[in-house]
């Protein structure tokens, strides 16, 4: 049975693939530039050998995307009555393709869905797996939309030897009940884990959108994005086919009705952590040659670990994480030892200040302080050389206690139960949900296809 320890944690909320070839290129290589891709996530090292924190700047230039400036926050603003959310404010989603196309369509009336997920990796997930979901909780809240959330368990099972199909199914329920503890909607929610999804009576639009995602997707292709090679198994080639299926609304009739020309028609919007975005290149160039919209794309940075920020928080090295499940004691000593952005004495401190940019516990303040006002006071406050490493790590500490404890009692609430019905396959509440005609016509449709199948195998047994 593998444990937490044995299973590294790979980059990427939405599922992303575990370190293969291109990361094992890399290390050979020892490149001093920066790798941002879904196998690995590393800032670079400098010159002298030094890692790098990571350029996002650099980022948005190498993958085309589109950078979220003020004039855009504005927008959204005005178009939807809500303050942006804090990691849009501060710049911590900071990339987007199409996110303006997603505002028109709103304005005009047109219903929209969101879509992320994750690759169950452990147990207990860590608070750098819950801020892309708060975030996406934020969005479904303002926008009123439903949300599919996809557990990919089956290509942690093929991507990593040391798990079974039993230790992925396992981890996918825990973290099912974990995400659920952020605060969504059940109403508006729906989860799943691969392995039990697809194999279900509900996977049958789904597994025909693979198909024909698989058909226009070439080897080439998935060996160009994500480094394949010969030693990769035939199943990690497929499955980006089906990380794709997730964004068509017609993959889950269920939710969107029956009409084909109608909802092959809405659109998604798919909030992810920026090393996803090849996966969402490829759905995008493939979207129209199937009949459907581009999914839209908007990008977050990573939670860094506590050793610095030229990584990202890792469930595999618990030294450098925070998980959902740790104590306020044990959160005090990891945030005790995280990098500082302090000088070596209190005295220099005071003479020449702080350096918030490379100061983990600042950093993790971005991402959980809400009022941005007390953020720049102790902003300036830490630069002057007002105020020491080890305020700024109470601080820090009193912040991330606070969230944790807040997940741990909603947690709490949620059951099997509770766990049971997100994940099952149901008609969600939305605006522009299916009519009530339309919902009775395919359950009719639904009944007598069985019945057919039934009486044939009556004739044929």
């Amino acid at each position: 049975m593998a444990t937490v320890a044995d299973v590294q944690d790979e980059p990427g909320q939405p599922p992303a693939l575990t370190s293969l070839s291109l990361a094992e290129a890399a290390q050979k290589a020892k490149s001093k530039e920066q790798v941002i891709t879904p196998f690995d996530v590393s800032g670079g090292f400098d010159e002298q050998g030094k890692p790098k924190a990571i350029d996002y700047n650099k980022l948005v230039d190498t993958f085309g995307s589109q950078r979220i400036d003020k004039p855009l926050l504005e927008r959204f603003e005005k178009v939807t009555g809500h303050k942006p959310h804090r990691m849009l404010r501060r710049g911590l989603v900071f990339s987007h393709r199409d996110l303006n196309s997603i505002l028109d369509k709103y304005e005009k009336g047109i219903p929209f869905f969101l879509y992320t997920g994750r690759g169950p990796s452990s147990n207990s997930m860590h608070v750098g797996h819950t801020i892309p979901f708060e975030f996406t909780k934020y969005l479904q809240d303002v926008f009123d939309v439903p949300l599919v959330i996809m557990l990919t368990d089956d290509e942690k099972f093929f991507h990593t030897p040391k798990l079974s199909l039993k230790d992925v199914y396992k981890f996918s329920i825990q973290n099912a009940m974990d995400i659920i503890a952020v605060g969504f909607d059940m109403k508006k929610t729906f989860i799943f884990a691969d392995t039990s999804f697809v194999d279900g009576g509900f996977a049958s639009a789904f597994n025909t959108n693979v198909r024909e995602m698989g058909k226009r997707t070439t080897i080439n292709q998935i060996r160009g994005t994500f480094g394949f090679n010969d030693s990769n198994n035939i199943a990690e080639f497929n499955f980006p086919a089906m990380q794709s299926a997730t964004a068509f609304a017609t993959s889950f009739p269920f939710i969107f009705g029956t009409d084909p020309k109608k909802v092959a028609k809405i659109p998604c919007l798919i909030p992810c952590a920026i090393d996803q975005d090849p996966y969402f290149r490829q759905c995008r160039d493939n979207a129209p040659k199937m009949g459907f919209l581009k999914p839209a794309i908007i990008h977050s940075v990573f939670l860094p670990s506590l050793r610095g920020n030229e990584s990202k928080m890792s469930a595999s090295d618990a030294d450098s994480s925070i998980f959902l499940s740790d104590t306020d004691n044990q959160i005090k000593k990891k945030i005790g030892k995280a990098f500082s952005g302090g000088q070596d004495t209190a005295e220099l401190h005071r003479e020449i200040g702080g350096r918030t940019a490379v100061d983990v516990p600042f950093q993790y303040l971005t991402f959980f302080l809400e009022d941005d006002d007390e953020l720049e006071r102790i902003k300036v406050a830490y630069e002057k050389g007002e105020m020491q490493s080890g305020e700024m790590k109470m601080a820090c500490t009193k912040e991330v206690q606070a969230y944790v404890s807040g997940f741990r009692e909603r947690r709490k609430a949620v059951t099997e139960e509770v766990r049971e019905e997100f994940m099952r396959p149901r008609q969600l509440t939305f605006r522009g949900m299916p009519g009530e005609k339309e919902q009775q016509d395919a359950r009719e449709r639904k009944i007598r296809a069985l019945e057919e199948e039934l009486e044939r195998l009556r004739i044929n047994p």
